[in-house]
C-alpha cells in the first residue's frame, strides 16, 4: 500500500501544483524554462502514475471491502461512465463540446471517479478514486481564481464534436465488452 499511496501523492501532488495560483510555477518555470519545466512535470506525472499502478496490484487482491454495492449501482456505474471518454477526446478537439463543458477532461475525471466509487468498495478504491474526485473538484474550484493555461488541441474542425462522440463511444464499448477485463481482471458486466 505504501508504493500506491507514494504514487498518488507524487502523481497528484504535482498536478496540484497550481491550486493556489500559479505564481509558483511560473516563477519556476520561468527560472528553468517553460519546455525543462514540462519535461520534468512529465517525468514526475509518469513516475507517479507507474507507482501508483504498481502499487494498485500489489495491494488490491489484500485490500478490505469498506461497502457492498448493490446490482443497481453497477448499473449506474455504466451510465456514469457513458461519456467519459467523449469527454476526454472533446477537451482536445475544439467543438460545441467543449465549449459548453468548459472543462470536459475534469468532468470526465468526476464522472470516471464517480463511477468506479458506486460500483467498488475495497479501501484501495475509495483511495484511488476518491482521491481523483477530490483532486478535479479543488482544481474547477481553483479555476475560478486563476486562468486556465491552453491546452494543446486539433484544429477547430466542423465534425470535432462527432469525432469525439464516436471515438470516445468506440473506447467504451470496447472496454466495457472486454477490454477492462484484460487490462485489470475485473468486467465491468
Amino acid at each position: 500500500m505504501i508504493i500506491f499511496l507514494l504514487g498518488l501523492f507524487i502523481f497528484l501532488g504535482i498536478h496540484c501544483i497550481s491550486l493556489p495560483g500559479d505564481s509558483w510555477r511560473n516563477r519556476v518555470a520561468g527560472r528553468i524554462g517553460e519546455g525543462t519545466w514540462k519535461v520534468l512535470y512529465s517525468l514526475a506525472s509518469i513516475f507517479g502514475f507507474a507507482l501508483i499502478a504498481w502499487g494498485y496490484g500489489l495491494a488490491r487482491d489484500s485490500s478490505p471491502d469498506l461497502y457492498a454495492p448493490s446490482p443497481w449501482l453497477l448499473q449506474l456505474s455504466l451510465v456514469l461512465f457513458l461519456p467519459v471518454f467523449p469527454l476526454l477526446i472533446a477537451a482536445y478537439l475544439p467543438g460545441r463540446i467543449k465549449a459548453a463543458v468548459r472543462h470536459p477532461m475534469l468532468l470526465a475525471t468526476l464522472l470516471w471517479a464517480a463511477g468506479h466509487l458506486v460500483c467498488s468498495g475495497s479501501l484501495i478504491n475509495v483511495i484511488l478514486f476518491g482521491s481523483f474526485m477530490l483532486w478535479a473538484v479543488l482544481v474547477l474550484l481553483s479555476l475560478r481564481h486563476r486562468q486556465t493555461r491552453p491546452t494543446p488541441a486539433a484544429p477547430s474542425f466542423r465534425y470535432n464534436d462527432v469525432i469525439a462522440v464516436v471515438i470516445g463511444l468506440t473506447f467504451y464499448f470496447a472496454l466495457i465488452l472486454g477490454f477492462h477485463q484484460l487490462l485489470f481482471g475485473v468486467s465491468p458486466l
